[in-house]
């Protein structure tokens, strides 16, 4: 079926349809509503070619997840509680408004030309960005170009500092630094003074955050930062086994440990009960973004609690929005982080 005939059979013309379709404000309703009855009664579908031609939306936005490291291998992010967590909210959002998402991998700087070709290639109408590495030059073009972005886990003073906050770009972070110094200073209060941390991927801005708290709150308790008990975890699992497994063996273990997600709190409780080393009688320990996971391991694992979903429904929503509307006003939102306490946390041992 194609336009002309769904203007026959409403008796309007093909003109008429086309903005309704494309839901231009200048239509009556009553004629707006047969349009949409005809097109609903014959399950007609726009020819997306066509509207793409016409400078329209095609209803598609494309979801680019950023992960490189020397030692990710090819499936990482369908691996990853968080990742998946994010695509699926993301393809919920945009579903549940007649949106479809793409969705690609970058895993290495060639990879980041997947970005503008999509726009170019007019394969999307907007683009959602995360687990941005290290201020890619790459994004800041694309903002420049004026395409519709949302852009997760972004240090929003990389903005200002290229002068980009007169662009239609949306920011949308939680508040990792807070969340965390919540965290440590629960650790402190039961007394902990050797603690350590297994750190995300620095080129992130959370992985940046989570690392700059633990530095300000041991610094601000007089605590000694200990070279030893800094694990280089990268939010991968593989990392952190090999890392604490190197802890167990050089015999010197902090009290308490602080990973910066959940995924390699879990991985690093692994070990310590494969080696004999009980949590949280041996070692405290706490994880980050509260992963469905995380409340149902033995021991809970106490966490900082990200709204990763309230988070990626923000982002996707307001990107359509910007889409429809043609908006290209900058917009912020921090989402907050707050510490939860469930069975992982312990006083420090008067014997250690």
């Amino acid at each position: 079926m194609k336009s002309e005939d769904i203007a026959r059979l409403a008796g309007v013309s093909r003109s008429t349809v086309s903005r309704v379709i494309n839901n231009y404000p200048n239509v009556p309703e009553e004629t707006r509503a047969k349009v949409l009855k005809i097109i609903e009664e014959y399950n007609y579908e726009p020819n997306t070619s066509a509207r793409i031609l016409a400078g329209k939306s095609n209803n598609t936005i494309g979801l680019f997840v950023i992960s490189i490291s020397e030692n990710d291998g090819p499936s990482k992010i369908y691996q990853s509680t968080y990742y998946s967590t994010f695509i699926n909210t993301v393809v919920d959002a945009a579903n549940t408004v007649g949106y479809y998402v793409l969705v690609h991998t970058i895993y290495s700087n060639k990879d980041y030309t997947k970005i503008s070709q999509s726009f170019m290639q007019k394969r999307i109408s907007g683009g959602i960005l995360v687990g941005n590495e290290k201020d890619s030059d790459t994004i800041k073009k694309i903002i420049r170009m004026g395409y519709p972005i949302g852009i997760v886990d972004y240090d929003v003073g990389e903005i200002e500092k290229n002068k980009l906050n007169n662009s239609g770009v949306i920011v949308v972070n939680s508040a990792d630094f807070e969340g965390t110094v919540e965290a440590l200073n629960h650790l402190i209060k039961l007394g902990h003074r050797d603690i350590g941390i297994i750190t995300g991927r620095m080129g992130t801005y959370s992985g940046k955050e989570r690392y700059r708290a633990y530095e300000y709150v041991l610094k601000e308790n007089g605590i000694a930062i200990k070279p030893e008990f800094i694990l280089r975890g990268e939010f991968l699992k593989k990392n952190t086994y090999d890392e604490v497994k190197r802890l167990i063996h050089s015999k010197k273990l902090p009290t308490a440990l602080f990973a910066c997600n959940d995924d390699m709190a879990i991985a690093a409780m692994e070990v310590f009960m494969d080696e004999g080393i009980r949590v949280p009688e041996d070692i405290s320990i706490i994880g980050f973004d509260d992963i469905p996971m995380a409340s149902h391991v033995k021991p809970a694992l106490s966490t900082v609690k990200v709204p990763v979903y309230d988070m990626v429904t923000q982002a996707t929503e307001a990107l359509i929005n910007n889409i429809e509307q043609g908006t290209k006003t900058f917009s912020n939102f921090i989402y907050p982080a707050k510490f939860i306490n469930r069975d992982t946390c312990a006083p420090r041992r008067t014997d250690k």
